[in-house]
């Protein structure tokens, strides 16, 4: 079976979470969280949870641990991707990470490339699983998470999804790491 059955076969309406990692923003100034809000229900998903933390890696995996119980079945990072001191989002994802998605990031940043040129190159984007859970994490600025959203994560986390299922009973639960 190719991808095209695969994708036809994924599920359509989705509980996802969205977490931003930010030490400037709160909800009020949350561009990139607000937006994927809309995209998600636009795209006919249900928000399972919404949280703003700071870029604290035990916040972070709190937060994500709180998405797993809230029962998402996807999350959306967005924040603290950089290379700067403070950007310590990555560490915190990628630890929890059971399987990375390798092309998730590498395609984030070839597409961030044909945007913003070689200043791509600092992005820390990636993306994997989490037990049954799909994680992306993204940069926080409201162009990267809707290029994220539209070119990458929106087309293809139901497929994710769909391969994660297809032999669940033999994967561990999320939520606990």
């Amino acid at each position: 079976m190719g991808h095209h059955e695969h994708r036809r076969e994924a599920p359509r309406q989705l509980r996802l979470a969205i977490v931003t990692a930010s030490d400037t923003r709160g909800e009020a100034e949350d561009e990139s969280g607000q937006y994927l809000k809309g995209a998600l229900a636009a795209a006919g998903h249900a928000l399972a949870f919404y949280r703003v933390v700071r870029d604290e890696p035990e916040a972070i995996r709190q937060a994500l641990r709180s998405a797993a119980d809230a029962g998402a079945e996807a999350i959306v990072v967005d924040g603290g991707t950089g290379v700067a001191v403070r950007d310590r989002t990555y560490e915190a994802v990628s630890a929890l990470i059971d399987k990375r998605l390798d092309g998730f990031g590498e395609l984030f940043r070839m597409l961030s490339f044909q945007e913003i040129g070689s200043a791509a190159m600092m992005s820390r984007a990636v993306g994997g699983t989490w037990g049954q859970i799909a994680v992306f994490s993204v940069p926080g600025s409201l162009a990267a998470v809707r290029l994220a959203w539209e070119k990458l994560i929106a087309p293809e986390v139901g497929h994710v999804l769909r391969e994660l299922r297809k032999d669940a009973a033999a994967a561990p639960p999320a939520g606990r790491g």
